[in-house]
């Protein structure tokens, strides 16, 4: 199992680097190519919520991108250090940082991730998320000399 691990400050402007990564290593790791573009979108959203969950919650800590190639599968883990609510607890509040807005902003997120990638498994606690989709691989074919 070959691991590559990326870990990025929350700026929106490293999601960018993470999606380019993420398409190569998924490349060389047997991702079908008309795959690919799916792969790029789903990360760069992941990414993106993952930014927007420090921003939120005033998180320094870098956002962690794991890409892990193994037998007939590539995953990508991406984790954020943002405390997530446990499910029916909502707290009260009104305005930009209503818990309600985030949440629907949240689920749209995941919707489109969702919608992308057949295989995915999202995880959430008080101590941070993570979201992991998977896509199978084809090995490369054999040359025989």
């Amino acid at each position: 199992m070959a691991t590559v691990e990326l870990r990025f400050s929350a700026l929106p402007e490293h999601v960018r680097t993470a999606r380019l990564v993420a398409a190569a290593v998924a490349r060389r790791a047997g991702v079908d190519e008309a795959v690919l573009d799916e792969v790029r979108l789903a990360v760069g959203e992941a990414c993106s919520r993952a930014v927007g969950l420090h921003k939120i919650g005033g998180i320094s800590a870098p956002v962690k991108v794991l890409l892990i190639e193994e037998d007939k599968q590539f995953s990508i883990e991406v984790g954020d250090e943002a405390p997530h609510a446990v499910p029916g607890e909502r707290a009260n509040g009104a305005g930009p940082g209503d818990p309600d807005s985030e949440a629907e902003e949240d689920e749209m997120g995941l919707a489109v991730i969702s919608g992308l990638v057949d295989d995915v498994e999202v995880s959430a606690g008080e101590h941070g998320g993570s979201i992991k989709m998977t896509w199978p691989t084809t090995p490369p074919p054999t040359i025989l000399v």
